[in-house]
């Protein structure tokens, strides 16, 4: 700071640190499968598929619904889902209405701040713990399928 001028401020958060999340969650009953990794590779995002594939019971098929992401479009995610045929992967387009369901989740996670990435992890593990105890139950649409269909035809 120099005589004279006002003091500034970076607009952005102090950092402490990052981790990733992979969250599935299933509308029909609430239910919530949560994984963090300290890295969004095609490799952790296998990984994840892996755990939900055998959470998911095994006569029900599997529809995930993802951004664009390039570790969702990996060369090796695809040859992982050739072997796990009952799953097929459904592209969002950028800003996708979808995408606000699972944020919505998210949103209710408190917004403290954390010291630390571990402490960040433990958070979003005890806000997923919680949510499966308390509050997993169905998403339900609000909009008509009348009223879908003539914004869809509008051009939203």
């Amino acid at each position: 700071m120099k005589l004279g001028q006002p003091a500034t401020m970076t607009h952005e958060d102090k950092r402490n640190g990052a981790t990733t999340l992979f969250a599935a969650l299933n509308i029909l009953d609430g239910t919530v499968i949560g994984n963090k990794s300290d890295h969004h590779r095609h490799q952790e995002f296998i990984t994840f598929l892996g755990r939900v594939d055998k959470e998911v019971t095994a006569e029900r098929e599997i529809h995930a619904i993802v951004d664009n992401d390039s570790a969702h479009k990996h060369k090796a995610v695809a040859d992982w889902l050739k072997d796990y045929l009952r799953w097929t992967l459904h592209f969002t387009q950028t800003s996708c209405s979808w995408m606000n369901a699972v944020e919505g989740f998210f949103g209710k996670l408190p917004t403290a701040v954390s010291d630390s990435v571990e402490d960040l992890k433990t958070s979003i593990h005890d806000f997923i713990s919680l949510h499966k105890e308390k509050e997993e139950k169905p998403l339900k649409w609000t909009a008509s399928p009348k009223r879908l269909v003539t914004a869809h035809q509008r051009g939203f």
